[in-house]
């Protein structure tokens, strides 16, 4: 991954999935200064103006990461950017449609659709207070309420599609679990058959082989052909059989917390090449690291991180802002640490905190 793609996954998360039109939208920002080309601007303005325009873009990027009441926040800072320069400059009304933009991202459909009505009262009310101008209220009032009503819509739409997603990634596994059951069963049929013919010929042979030597060496090959076809029908029952590797856990990580309105920040940029092995382990301990999040954290974010530890080995990563706290003792802490032991590593917990260091002998 280029500096770029890093820097620019820094600032537009792929959660968010804007990808490069977050940039787009930033064309209309060019209406703050519409008013420049037709009168004069004076130092302290221009000054004030630059302040402002960097003041905004640190809170459009950061809009972004936010739920929630962080989110919240966030509107309500670049709707208050738009009331002071009021007064001064009415191509700030485009600040108001920025606030109702990120509005979706403060809660459920039914809270921020109240939010989006507040930020129009709030640019008709700073209309009739400071600049009562069609070029005024109409954008801050109507596109306000148009854009935020949109991006409510289309957000409620992702939810359902991560929700829609994640239930297909679990249809696919549960089919998975399925497949590997059936053939258990397979494998039980086809060992116990061909064991117990292996065992009845051994024994065979063993009495005949003082008493009829050529009938004994003629069963102690069919041993061999025995094996050899038992060997076949395992391979053909396993065929196709493989554990959930950890790019697809975190995959479906990513589709879980999304439907739970849980941000998920992924660090996997300096990942190292793992074995098979060692990444169903670490899918498996995501996988219910996941699940404890959901379930018992109330969080808003989660940062996932998997990076060489400095000794050769690797590190996974697992962090929330929830208020949840894992039990030691509980069943789903001891298969996680008993997943990591059985590659030699050491599983560390703390408050939102989950490390999983595997050495490089497990590598």
């Amino acid at each position: 991954m280029s500096a770029l793609e890093r820097f620019h996954r820094w600032l537009v998360p792929p959660a968010s999935e804007q990808g490069w039109t977050a940039y787009l939208w930033l064309v209309y920002l060019s209406f703050f200064f519409i008013e420049w080309f037709f009168r004069p601007v004076p130092a302290v303005e221009f000054a004030l103006s630059l302040v402002t325009v960097a003041a905004f873009l640190a809170l459009y990027f950061s809009a972004y990461r936010r739920r929630g009441p962080a989110a919240l926040a966030h509107v309500a800072a670049i709707a208050a950017l738009g009331v002071a320069w009021a007064p001064f400059n009415s191509g700030s009304s485009v600040l108001f449609i920025y606030a109702a933009s990120f509005a979706h991202q403060a809660g459920r459909p039914r809270q921020t659709v109240w939010i989006v009505i507040g930020i129009a009262a709030l640019a008709g009310l700073t209309a009739l207070w400071a600049q009562p101008v069609l070029f005024y209220w109409l954008p801050g009032v109507f596109i306000s309420l148009v854009i935020g009503s949109a991006n409510i819509f289309f957000g409620e739409q992702q939810r359902r599609n991560a929700a829609l997603r994640l239930s297909q990634a679990e249809v696919r596994r549960l089919a998975r679990v399925a497949e590997r059951e059936r053939i258990a069963r397979d494998l039980h049929d086809v060992l116990g058959h061909t064991l117990s013919l292996i065992a009845v010929k051994s024994e065979l042979a063993g009495r005949l082989l003082d008493r009829d030597p050529d009938r004994a060496r003629e069963e102690i090959e069919s041993l061999g052909a025995t094996a050899r076809e038992a060997l076949a029908e395992v391979r053909e029952a396993i065929q196709g059989v493989r554990e959930q590797d950890l790019c697809e856990a975190l995959e479906q990580a990513r589709l879980s917390l999304r439907s739970a309105d849980v941000e998920l920040e992924l660090d996997t940029a300096e990942a190292p090449e793992l074995p098979a092995r060692t990444q169903a382990m670490l899918a498996l301990i995501v996988r219910e690291a996941v699940t404890n999040i959901l379930r018992h954290a109330d969080a808003r974010r989660c940062t996932i991180r998997l990076a060489p530890n400095g000794r050769g080995g690797s590190v996974l990563e697992i962090h929330d802002d929830g208020r949840g706290t894992i039990r030691p003792d509980g069943s789903g802490v001891a298969g996680m640490r008993a997943r990591v032991e059985s590659l030699g590593g050491e599983l560390e917990l703390g408050a939102g905190r989950l490390r999983a260091s595997i050495p490089e002998t497990a590598r």
